[in-house]
């Protein structure tokens, strides 16, 4: 079983529109329904997908969780809630009724109201968030939250060595046995060569870092489909990359990252 656990599903095209993405991006700013990444996923063997939200509006969670109870491949949800707003209690309480709802990402905000979250700690939800020095803050402060890291921890794999202040605040993060760090944005962020190289060797010594700091029982796998279109790249060609540097650490480490890590951090409940 194989679980993406990093894409959007949005439709700037609704009544309303988007806050994102941009309308001048004319790679993302179609519909993108979980039916377009199943086509391009499915034949990589993906069973499921966690969907990460981009858009700020509070109803736009509820969009989500509405179309994931028509969609089967969605298996998860993290959402977008603002914990310094009046409201994020009652938002979270509302939304985490779903079992859909599985956390929420700190985007647009400043993670650094600890009271607000360890209201996730208490509900047995997650937190998604980029690598800065608050990570290592909030693992210490509320080590029963779980917390993961998106889009390899920011490591830049343009082919140089990553600055080492990063790579040691990575390591610092990755100390804490409550933070997961995700395979994720290796082509479309982390890399800003067009086309993406699709060589593992070219990604390497940087995933290596990866991988020695947080191992075989912290990684988890995400495309981060479609911004990964940005890399020029498919969807198979992103999946290949993470399949063929993961499987070279055999197959147990493949059954982790690509499912069993992402079950024990999110606590999604397989759907058919």
């Amino acid at each position: 079983m194989i679980i993406d656990t990093h894409v959007h599903y949005y439709d700037p095209t609704r009544e309303g529109g988007t806050p994102w993405p941009d309308p001048d991006d004319e790679v993302l700013f179609q519909p993108t329904y979980p039916e377009r990444c199943y086509a391009l996923a499915k034949p990589c063997g993906v069973s499921g997908t966690i969907m990460v939200e981009c858009s700020e509006w509070v109803e736009d969670n509820q969009w989500v969780l509405d179309v994931a109870k028509k969609e089967t491949f969605v298996w998860g949800m993290v959402g977008n809630l603002d914990p310094h707003e009046d409201r994020f209690e009652e938002h979270l309480d509302r939304f985490s009724r779903d079992p859909i709802f599985r956390g929420i990402r700190a985007r647009g905000w400043e993670p650094d109201d600890i009271d607000a979250l360890r209201l996730l700690a208490d509900r047995d939800l997650s937190l998604d968030l980029g690598l800065s020095e608050r990570v290592p803050r909030i693992a210490e402060a509320i080590p029963e939250l779980r917390i993961i890291i998106n889009h390899s921890a920011s490591l830049p794999m343009d082919g140089g060595e990553p600055p080492a202040d990063l790579v040691n605040l990575m390591r610092e993060a990755a100390a804490y046995p409550n933070v997961w760090c995700k395979l994720s944005g290796m082509m479309d962020l982390r890399c800003k060569i067009r086309p993406a190289p699709t060589e593992v060797a070219h990604y390497a010594p940087v995933l290596d870092l990866l991988w020695d700091a947080f191992g075989e029982d912290r990684m988890v796998f995400g495309s981060d489909w479609p911004v990964s279109d940005h890399s020029e790249r498919s969807y198979a060609e992103v999946f290949k990359l993470a399949e063929d540097y993961v499987r070279s650490k055999g197959e147990a480490a493949m059954a982790k990252v690509f499912c069993d890590n992402s079950r024990e951090a999110y606590k999604w409940v397989p759907r058919s």
